[in-house]
């Protein structure tokens, strides 16, 4: 895929993270030798060892599965196709990483920087990403079934074609992020802030939005059927009529489903 094809954040332009340092090229043996650091870092409470910094590494295709990598420094990292699966990634700069393809089922994210970072067709299913800094990154088509995104800031993110069935999105900022044809079947998006954001032909059936923030988001075609969306903020008729309702959504009151979902 080239730079110009690559899906886009709506926000893009508004924050650069295009402009890349140098790719470092490490041995297999300076990798090991900074993760071993790494670890004893962590079980010293910071004493011993050092806090390993792969910052702008190649390291592709990697295998990490179920290190535990807390506070780890891989900002603009190259970790296309890197298999994180069950990694300890709390508090870690991904910042700008490129996360292509790579998996990272049943990763534990809290608190991790994501801002920027590419997880296109990446697979975060059942991950923990709650508070998570993650504005701008570029999501498209990753699989987050399961995940908990609580709180987390995807504020300018693209999700366009993402699977996020039962994800837990309360509290979650998704201010203009982009969720163009995105499964949100049973997801909880209450108190969500989804100001500007474009759910175009997104499925939302069964998910819950009581309280959650909708002025000026785009629902085109959204499938709203068994959707909970009592006491949203911002949701007005003209939004409504353009999604596919059925009679187990549940809309605020004064507002009426007017279509069966198709």
């Amino acid at each position: 895929m080239s730079e110009a094809d690559r899906p886009q954040s709506p926000f893009a332009g508004q924050l650069d993270f295009s402009a890349r340092p140098p790719v470092r090229k490490l041995s297999p043996e300076e990798i090991e030798r900074q993760l071993a650091g790494h670890r004893l870092y962590l079980e010293t409470e910071w004493r011993q060892g050092h806090r390993a910094n792969f910052a702008s590494a190649d390291l592709t295709g990697r295998d990490f599965a179920g290190l535990n990598l807390r506070g780890i420094k891989m900002d603009r990292a190259l970790l296309k196709g890197a298999d994180c699966t069950r990694a300890g990634l709390q508090r870690a700069n991904l910042i700008g990483a490129l996360l292509e393809e790579a998996r990272l089922d049943d990763a534990d994210l809290v608190g991790a920087r994501l801002s920027g970072a590419n997880l296109v067709s990446a697979s975060l299913e059942n991950a923990c990403l709650a508070k998570a800094e993650m504005e701008f990154a570029l999501l498209a088509k990753a699989a987050l079934r399961g995940a908990n995104l609580r709180a987390a800031d995807l504020s300018g993110a693209l999700l366009d074609g993402a699977v996020l069935s039962r994800a837990n999105l309360g509290e979650a900022n998704l201010r203009g992020a982009g969720l163009r044809d995105a499964r949100l079947d049973g997801a909880d998006l209450r108190d969500a802030r989804l100001g500007g954001a474009f759910l175009a032909g997104a499925s939302l059936r069964g998910a819950n939005l009581c309280g959650a923030y909708l002025r000026l988001a785009r629902l085109d075609g959204a499938d709203l059927s068994d959707a909970d969306l009592r006491g949203t903020e911002g949701l007005t008729q003209a939004q409504i009529d353009r999604a596919h309702c059925n009679s187990g959504t549940r809309l605020p009151e004064g507002l009426t489903g007017v279509r069966d979902a198709k």
